[in-house]
């Protein structure tokens, strides 16, 4: 199963991704996690991502292009993987099926988790507390300006992937505003169509 998980920050794709991750034994690639691996490693792609990444802006898509094609060649996505934070643009949507069709793959599910924005900066504080509160790190995105910034660029830059989904027949929805249970649920239903 290759499947794209879609939503703005905060709706839950992660907490779901894990939730699939369980279910499908597939991995989930976040494209956040592998840019904030490669920072922590002070790789060269990991310091030209680290300034747009603390400013909450987005990094170029070769790059984030590059680390795909190369992680979905590990073989822990024999199987599938999904993908959590890309594609961010209609440009990677395309280039992500360019990337697939050279591979000889196809998606089998694209979900989109809808949510009231209002209910966006609510989840992103009750996430910074949890996360201080377990005594770990908050990421330097997630700090109510940076946030703001990511949801002006989620609706700028990411919604129309949604719309470029949906116009190919192949966008599935979801409430992301249910309970965890009930979304998870409902994901599982889309993608066992």
């Amino acid at each position: 199963m290759r499947l794209v998980l879609l939503g703005p920050p905060g709706a839950g794709k992660g907490t779901q991704s894990a939730r699939l991750v369980e279910k499908l034994g597939i991995p989930q690639l976040s494209t956040g996690d592998m840019l904030r691996a490669a920072v922590a490693a002070g790789s060269p792609i990991g310091l030209k991502a680290k300034a747009l990444m603390d400013a909450g802006q987005l990094v170029p898509d070769d790059v984030v292009i590059g680390i795909i094609d190369q992680r979905i060649d590990a073989p822990d996505c024999a199987n599938g993987f999904i993908l959590d934070g890309f594609p961010r643009t209609v440009a990677q949507a395309e280039a992500l099926r360019e990337l697939l069709a050279r591979k000889r793959m196809n998606l089998d599910a694209v979900v989109e988790l809808v949510v009231d924005e209002n209910a966006l900066v609510d989840r992103m504080r009750k996430r910074v507390a949890e996360t201080l509160a377990a005594g770990k790190e908050v990421r330097a995105d997630d700090n109510p300006e940076s946030f703001k910034t990511r949801l002006d660029a989620y609706r700028i830059q990411t919604a129309p992937v949604s719309a470029h989904y949906a116009a190919r027949g192949e966008l599935k929805q979801v409430d992301g505003m249910a309970s965890i249970d009930d979304v998870s649920a409902a994901i599982d239903k889309s993608i066992s169509r």
